[in-house]
């Protein structure tokens, strides 16, 4: 059953309200393009947004809605593919927490995974980003439609 509930304050508290989840990714270079995305979400947004950097100097705080979880993924601290004793490359640490954090988090059921359970905006980079939507589309089955990339990269539906 689906509650349709005008989208304001008040209805954002009541129980019945439907919260969509959403997951976005960043990097350094699109940092304003998540800033822009993030002033368009509800307050009463939930989901998990994940941004790859250089370092730990570019973290900044970001308005972000109360019910949504930040994770800075700093490249400098991390390894690179296990094995290999490299750095982590960019678009690495993104695709990996985003992989993982998929895995343990979307559901099977047609409507999580689908995308009309979880809203997904992928702004990173184009590699992290290509092994994103690989992922989801192939392993969670998410249908490549619900997946918002930059339209640069000819992925899925243009942001």
């Amino acid at each position: 059953m689906t509650h349709t509930t005008e989208h304001n304050a008040s209805a954002c508290r009541t129980s019945r309200h439907s919260r969509v989840q959403h997951l976005i990714t960043a990097d350094e270079t699109s940092l304003t393009e998540l800033e822009a995305l993030l002033t368009t979400l509800p307050l009463c947004s939930t989901g998990r947004i994940f941004v790859e950097t250089p370092d730990a100097s570019w973290q900044a705080p970001l308005d972000i809605p109360a019910r949504m979880i930040v994770t800075w993924l700093d490249r400098s601290s991390r390894s690179g593919a296990p094995g290999t004793g490299r750095g982590c490359a960019p678009g690495e640490a993104l695709s990996r927490a985003v992989n993982a954090w998929a895995d343990e988090m979307l559901c099977d059921a047609p409507e999580h995974t689908a995308g009309d359970g979880t809203r997904i905006f992928l702004l990173g980079g184009y590699l992290g980003t290509a092994d994103i939507v690989d992922h989801l589309t192939v392993s969670r089955g998410v249908d490549a439609h619900a997946i918002h990339t930059p339209a640069r990269f000819g992925l899925a539906t243009a942001v």
